[in-house]
């Protein structure tokens, strides 16, 4: 999306959105986003050990790069020759298969008095639209518990855990457990006018950043519009046959019920060969069962926010984006900027 799409909402004037999650579902959502507002906070998992991410976090001692690093790409106003230097990975020797990006956060982090201020400081090297903010600054590591109670240290293990066990996950828990959340994530929650959690891994993802000591109750006592954005797709070895409720129980399980109010999923369709292509790993498009969401006390709305990727189903950056923002404008209550008029977007829908 090289042109932004308007709306007749200046894009500083645009709805205070606090996103919350992790992985590649987060940034693609922040793509879309930043073409129509401009105060937008990410709030970014760092239980991440696999990869690029796992050997620096091994060898330096610092928190996980990776997901802000995504984050921070994703939301980068910066000449093509950065973007690209930012998304190179070196393809042999000591740092094959690492990304610059994560070597560039590590080295500011080696020069900043703490991993937050380094994250600002790659920030305004990026000139990034919004914020990204870890969700916390303490060195922890996600634990899953099983449900026929086997448990397993480490999230880039519980893929492995989970397929060697042949059961589901019980829950997740941070070690240590109750960390304290980064004082800007919590004063970006209650300000924001709309709450996103998602898209993403269920566990991995999403679920560390509710068990951050603070972040629960600051979603409970904001009058935000609270919206959960589903998988496409269950995911092989971590929610192989759930439904979107069962996503939701999750959810409510490792934080509270009524966390938030509106859960949207996807409508369109995904072709044949695709989905079979998914089967064979275990996956496959998520059930919208929208009697058992709505005895949880969440509305499901389906639109037709998913594409195809060289095989793969992923979220529309720009269909997503549109479809919350037309969601806030349709549904909250609060009014993100003087001049944010929700009326100006109702008609988009029908285009």
């Amino acid at each position: 999306m090289k042109q932004r799409i308007s709306y007749g909402v200046p894009r500083a004037n645009g709805p205070r959105i606090a996103a919350i999650g992790g992985g590649h579902g987060l940034s693609t959502m922040l793509r879309g986003l930043k073409q129509y507002t401009e105060n937008i906070s990410a709030i970014v998992t760092v239980a991440d050990d696999g990869g690029g991410s796992g050997m620096l976090r091994q060898d330096l001692g610092m928190l996980p790069p990776g997901d802000i690093r995504n984050c921070m790409e994703a939301l980068a106003n910066t000449e093509p020759l950065m973007s690209e230097l930012m998304h190179y990975r070196f393809p042999e020797g000591v740092l094959a298969g690492q990304s610059f990006g994560n070597l560039f956060l590590a080295a500011l982090n080696g020069i900043s008095g703490s991993f937050d201020e380094a994250v600002s400081r790659m920030s305004e090297v990026l000139a990034i639209t919004g914020r990204v903010l870890p969700v916390t600054t303490a060195d922890v590591q996600l634990v899953a518990e099983f449900e026929n109670g086997a448990s397993v240290t480490g999230e880039s293990k519980i893929f492995y855990c989970k397929k060697r066990e042949n059961c589901r996950i019980r829950r997740v828990r941070l070690s240590p457990e109750n960390p304290k959340a980064l004082p800007a994530a919590l004063a970006a929650i209650r300000e924001a006018d709309m709450i996103v959690l998602g898209p993403g891994s269920l566990y991995t993802s999403i679920i560390p950043n509710l068990l951050v000591e603070g972040i629960v109750e600051a979603i409970q006592d904001s009058d935000a519009l609270k919206i959960y954005v589903c998988n496409v797709m269950t995911q092989e070895g971590e929610t192989e046959g759930y439904t979107v409720s069962d996503h939701i129980s999750a959810l409510f399980h490792h934080s509270c019920r009524n966390l938030f109010d509106i859960c949207l999923c996807n409508s369109s369709p995904i072709p044949k060969g695709v989905a079979a292509k998914y089967a064979q790993e275990g996956a496959s498009p998520l059930y919208a069962d929208a009697g058992p969401c709505a005895a949880l006390g969440v509305e499901v709305i389906s639109r037709p926010i998913a594409t195809v990727d060289n095989g793969f189903v992923r979220h529309d950056p720009g269909h997503l984006a549109r479809e919350l923002i037309l969601l806030h404008a349709e549904r909250s209550v609060r009014i993100a900027g003087e001049h944010f008029k929700p009326h100006s977007y109702r008609a988009e829908r029908e285009r």
